[in-house]
C-alpha cells in the first residue's frame, strides 16, 4: 500500500523481526518508507523511548523452582537480605544464604550446579520484596500485567524479562507461564 497507518511499535516490532527473518519472503516490512509523519511524538520520543522493543521467545527452564523460591522467599526477615530500592537490588546476606542452603539442603548455594536455583531465588527476592503490586503491575482474571511506569497504562501482551515475571507470577499464586528470553 501507498499509505500505511501503523503504531510506532508495530513498526519496531515489524523491524526487529525482519532482521530476525531468514527467508525473504516472510519479510513484513517490504519496501522502504520515504515519508512519515508522526502524531502525538513527544509520547513516543519521551514516555515510550524508555520501554525497550524486546521479542522475547520461551526457554526450556524449569517451572518448578520458582514455587519452591517463593516459599523460601516469604521465610525470610530483613537481616536475610540487604536492599537497595534506589537501584531495584536486593542480595541475600550471609545469614540469607546460610537459611537458603538449609532450606534447600545445599553445601554452597554459589556452586555452578545451582546457578538455576539461585537465579529463581534472586527473581523471587526482587518479586517478594521491590515489585509493588498496583504499582509495578497487577493482577486481573489471574494473570499478571505490567503497568507502565511512566503513563500508568497497561502494557498489554508484555512480561517482565529474565524470570522476573514468572517470579511474581508464584508470588501472587497465578498459573506461572514459561519464562521467555531476549531474541531481538
Amino acid at each position: 500500500a501507498d499509505i500505511l497507518y501503523s503504531t510506532n511499535s508495530e513498526l519496531g516490532f515489524d523491524y526487529l523481526r525482519d532482521n530476525m527473518e531468514t527467508d525473504i519472503n516472510n519479510l513484513m516490512m517490504h519496501r522502504d518508507y520515504n515519508y512519515v509523519i508522526i502524531d502525538e511524538i513527544d509520547s513516543i520520543l519521551i514516555d515510550e523511548a524508555r520501554n525497550p522493543l524486546i521479542i522475547s521467545s520461551n526457554t526450556q527452564q524449569g517451572k518448578k523452582f520458582y514455587r519452591d523460591a517463593d516459599r523460601f522467599v516469604k521465610t525470610l526477615k530483613p537481616d536475610h537480605y540487604m536492599i537497595d530500592l534506589e537501584s531495584k537490588t536486593i542480595e541475600l546476606t550471609e545469614e540469607g544464604v546460610r537459611k537458603a542452603e538449609a532450606f534447600f539442603q545445599l553445601n554452597n548455594l554459589y556452586n555452578n550446579a545451582h546457578s538455576l536455583l539461585l537465579h529463581h531465588i534472586k527473581n523471587s527476592l526482587k518479586a517478594g520484596f521491590i515489585m509493588e503490586k498496583n504499582k509495578d503491575y497487577l493482577v486481573d482474571k489471574g494473570q499478571v500485567l505490567i503497568i507502565d511506569q511512566f503513563t500508568g497504562r497497561i502494557l498489554n501482551g508484555r512480561q517482565f524479562s529474565d524470570g522476573l515475571h514468572q517470579a511474581i507470577e508464584a508470588k501472587e499464586e497465578c498459573v506461572i507461564k514459561e519464562e521467555t528470553e531476549v531474541s531481538a
